[in-house]
């Protein structure tokens, strides 16, 4: 059929729309060249006439055409009402799986509108005589073909960042002016309102851009303009002759409005150009409360948390279990409406009462489900936690519409108030109202219904501004019940909760859960423990929280033990980015409590999750044992500016004997940490002022002391200027490290050498180190000078141990002396508390010592080969000699060889010295046949030393 043969006959054309529908569409089909749904698909499997949907309208409802994954299609007679049209195909299109296209058409107009989420929505228009143009036949042709062509490239989440952009800037000058914080954001959330309500209708005739156009000339008239808008939307009433509804919900509480400069006004008028019809409340409150606060403006061009990660905790703890229990409801009301079928008279009647009851207590369910996220920031969780059970009740009330129409359910019941949360922040807890606002509006819009009104803004004091944890007097807050627990806690580790909360918050927090968790865990334990409690109480049902990935590790496990004791992991992802102050972190996404479903761990099936995110054996029950006792160490922490680089460090070598007639000699010493193990020697020295000297002798040190009292810290001020500012509290003897550790000093004066490894590490590699070289905080300390133990640490085995038992920074595995080395069962007789001179002639002991100092002679020649470094003495005597490069060649190429770069490449002699080392372990250990037969996986390895830890801590 040609283009004018198409047109001709349906200009014709007046038949009634059920009449001719489904013969305008075939010819549509014939005009494109494509099969008609009969031809292309007998079985109306993915396109065909009369798809069966349920509207909630009432009555039944059907999609007149549907292609699946391509469109919906309903036709209205000549000159009906399209938009009509439209609103019935948005009320059953998710149970027509959301096609990405949605088309209306009275058969002399054709309206496209994209459907596709988390873009904006466009709506490509044309009539009958267009389609004599190539291009618009092409338009039509790509909804059966390539539905993608017409994706629109603009995402929701562009033009939310593209607003919050403008307002941050209106902020700014506002802020400038010396209007107060709050004022300000409460202001600029009103204003961001009034954007959306003109273009979703809700303000007619765009009466706030008309507002806004009448105050360029007379920026002056603004505030007063402003004012009667807000009045008339605070109760409703009339701006002119032009009614406002009641919105009101406390964003519209009074009338005032902040004044403006032609500036200000040009910028919103910018900013109202925008389609905020498609603003994407999960992200809006984030991206204005960057603008509005100016703590966080800095990070407004950063990354944000997108709504999938969010998704990966609303969906198992809210959508999943709420279907399984409507799967369970629905084959009840499939029970009795098969009764009612089969009965006549009362029993009909009773069958079909039974039926509607099911349905009601459903609804009565959806009803009253609470869902509370009490650090909702600015309300991401709350909203898609919003759309989740607005969606569910949508779903659910079409299915069950589809079972009878007697089930129809005429409006969604669930709303704003079925979300609750608590927010410290004032700025973050009113846009956390407004983003919750603006998205029951669109759900309603999206799916064909009226939004709410009288008023339109529904009150929501469930979003509270108050601290979640400690109450004004400082004891333990309460939370509200609720069905379900979410969000995403303050990422704040227990080393830093004084420094940023201060010590008195930090203190009445401890306090608060004293006996309940250590007094040393992370901030977003109190939120894990408070969400235990309430599932224990049975005052919720389950809970799904984030937390950064040492939730499962160390001081932060107790928590997740509780957990397990009183309920379930359910589901949990283990390792997974998060955005947090604009920044990726690795985090753990844990949910727990009842969910009545399978427990899945990272994506995958499984029996049940450990506390430790695991699942098979549970590591976190291995515990210290005896012969381990003071086996390890923690390095110095300086807590000040003791290190300095050895360039300095060597002109105080060589200055005159001081006061007190000792050279400096005796209190400077090279001093190592991490960076120095896994890459090239930094050449860095600590000032070693001896434990229990005065200040008066310690000054007598004269350079290294006065380095030490007028030099800066981390936070730019003097030792001196922290003494004046806080007293005491910078510390009685602040010429001494923080943690001078005299035990560790003690253990490694009593050998010839000692190992260390880096707290934090891509890999776990041990090294030796002499006095007086000292270790700084981040080595961990092992002061042993035999091969055999070095071997038995660089072993795969305790590798394996190390990683499973050790907790993560970002994606480096950490190494802790309490949780690892603690643990780790050593082999029999070769063990920690066994002194070296026992196991001399164990062939065992020298089987692994002469593996492991062949491992270790292979890794010093790499990294410093005879030919590219010289030895050379340093300028104290009885210091180890300094290795330096040849030649500039030497040195750039020595910068490549580090042991992080050995481990990156491992070439095969490395893997070749592994090996044997591994293998005479396993002989220690009793498994040397199982090692070379290939049957030590490394799960099997995790399980034979997990039984050897259970028989020693429990010997």
């Amino acid at each position: 059929m040609t283009p004018a043969e198409f047109i001709q006959k349906w200009r014709a054309v007046d038949l009634k729309e059920r009449t001719a529908s489904q013969s305008h569409f075939n010819d549509i089909c014939r005009l494109l060249d494509i099969e008609d749904p009969i031809t292309a698909d007998p079985k109306g499997e993915w396109f065909t006439f009369e798809k069966g949907a349920s509207k909630t309208g009432g009555g039944e409802g059907w999609a007149d055409v549907w292609r699946k994954e391509c469109f919906a299609w309903e036709y209205k007679g000549k000159k009906k009402d399209l938009d009509r049209a439209f609103a019935q195909l948005q009320q059953y299109a998710i149970a027509l799986d959301n096609p990405p296209l949605l088309i209306v058409s009275d058969m002399d107009r054709f309206r496209i509108h994209t459907n596709w989420t988390n873009t904006v929505q466009e709506v490509h228009e044309f009539a009958l005589d267009d389609l004599l143009d190539g291009a618009t036949r092409d338009l039509l042709r790509n909804c059966f073909l390539d539905p993608e062509r017409l994706k629109p490239a603009k995402t929701r989440q562009m033009l939310t960042e593209e607003a919050a952009e403008e307002f941050s800037q209106l902020a700014q000058r506002l802020r400038a002016r010396g209007h107060e914080a709050h004022a300000v954001a409460h202001f600029v959330n009103r204003l961001v309102f009034c954007m959306f309500a003109e273009d979703v209708g809700l303000l007619p005739d765009h009466m706030f851009t008309a507002m806004l156009k009448a105050s360029v000339g007379k920026p002056d008239s603004f505030a007063t303009n402003a004012a009667i808008l807000f009045g008339a939307m605070k109760t409703g009433g009339l701006v002119g002759f032009t009614r406002v509804e009641w919105f009101n919900g406390g964003l519209f509480d009074e009338d005032s409005a902040l004044p403006l400069e032609r500036a200000d006004i040009d910028n919103l008028i910018a900013a109202a150009a925008l389609d905020w019809s498609e603003i994407d409340p999960s992200i809006l409150g984030t991206l204005f409360e960057r603008g509005l606060d100016p703590d966080k403006r800095s990070q407004l061009g950063a990354h944000y948390t997108d709504r999938d990660k969010i998704m990966q905790i609303v969906e198992p703890v809210i959508i999943r279990p709420l279907m399984a229990e409507w799967d369970v409801v629905r084959a009840k009301i499939e029970e009795a409406l098969a009764k009612a079928e089969k009965a006549t008279g009362g029993a009909r009647t009773r069958a079909e009462t039974e039926a509607k009851r099911h349905q009601a207590e459903w609804h009565e369910r959806l009803r009253n489900f609470r869902v509370l996220d009490p650090a909702c920031g600015s309300g991401n969780f709350l909203y898609l936690s919003l759309l989740a059970l607005k969606d569910i009740e949508h779903r659910t009330n079409l299915e069950a519409e589809a079972l009878s129409p007697a089930l129809a359910a005429r409006f969604p019941s669930s709303g704003p108030e079925n979300v609750m949360g608590i927010e410290i922040n004032p700025y973050a807890a009113e846009l956390a109202r407004v983003s919750v606002w603006i998205g029951e509006i669109q759900w309603m819009r999206r799916n064909g219904f009226e939004a709410a009104k009288n008023p339109i803004l529904r009150s929501l004091g469930n979003i509270e501004c108050r601290d979640a944890i400690l109450a004004p007097d400082g004891a333990e807050t309460q939370w509200p019940d609720a069905n379900a627990i979410v969000g995403n806690p303050p990422f704040l580790g227990a080393k830093l909760m004084k420094r940023l909360l201060g010590v008195k918050e930090t203190e009445e927090i401890r306090a608060a859960f004293e006996g309940r968790l250590p007094g040393f865990t992370d901030l977003a334990c109190y939120w894990f423990e408070k969400a235990r409690e309430k599932i224990s109480e049975g005052r919720c049902e389950r809970a799904g929280l984030v937390a950064t990935n040492s939730i499962r590790k160390n001081t932060n496990l107790p928590v997740m033990k509780r957990i397990l004791n009183d309920s379930r992991i359910f589901e949990a992802w283990s390792e997974e980015k998060w955005t947090i102050d604009g920044a990726a972190v690795d985090v753990s996404l844990v949910c727990f409590g009842d969910s009545g479903q399978a427990a899945y761990l990272n994506g995958q099936e499984v029996d049940s999750i450990n506390p430790d995110l695991t699942t098979g054996l549970n590591l976190t029950l291995a515990r210290a044992v005896p012969e381990n006792r003071n086996g390890a160490y923690l390095g110095i922490q300086k807590s000040g500016p003791f290190d300095v680089p050895g360039g300095m460090a060597r002109v105080w070598l060589a200055e005159p004997t001081n006061p007190n007639g000792l050279p400096n000699s005796e209190i400077l010493k090279p001093y190592w940490n991490g960076d120095d193990v896994t890459g090239r020697p930094r050449d860095f020295w600590l000032i070693d002022l001896p434990l229990g000297l005065s200040e008066a002798d310690a000054s007598a040190f004269a350079s290294p002391f006065e380095h030490i009292r007028t030099t800066n810290d981390e936070d730019g001020k003097t030792i001196a200027e922290l003494r004046a500012e806080l007293g005491d509290r910078a510390g009685p003897r602040w010429w001494e490290p923080h943690w001078p550790r005299p035990e560790m000093r003690a253990k490694i004066h009593a050998v010839d050498r000692y190992l260390v490894t880096p707290e934090t590490a891509q890999y776990r590699i041990f090294v030796w180190l002499q006095l007086p070289i000292l270790p700084d905080k981040n080595l961990i300390v092992i002061p042993r000078d035999d091969d055999t133990t070095f071997g038995i640490l660089q072993c795969r085995f305790h590798e394996l141990w190390a990683l499973r038992k050790g907790s993560d920074l970002q994606d480096r595995p950490r190494y802790t002396h309490t949780s690892v080395f603690a643990t780790f069962p050593f082999p029999v007789g070769l063990t920690p508390d066994v002194p070296t001179a026992d196991y001399a002639d164990d062939p065992r002991a020298q089987a692994i010592a002469t593996a492991a100092s062949r491992l270790n002679e292979m890794r010093e020649n790499w990294l410093n080969p005879p030919d590219l470094v010289e030895r050379v003495p340093e300028v104290v005597e009885g210091y180890p000699d300094r290795i330096l490069p040849k030649d500039e060649a030497a040195a750039r190429e020595l910068k490549k060889r580090t042991l992080t770069n050995l481990y990156n490449a491992r070439p095969a002699w490395l893997d070749h010295a592994h090996r044997a080392l591994d293998e005479a372990v396993a002989e220690a250990y009793g498994w040397g046949d199982d090692y070379r037969a290939g049957l030590l996986t490394d799960d099997e390895i995790l399980a034979r030393l997990f039984r050897l830890n259970q028989e020693r801590a429990n010997g």
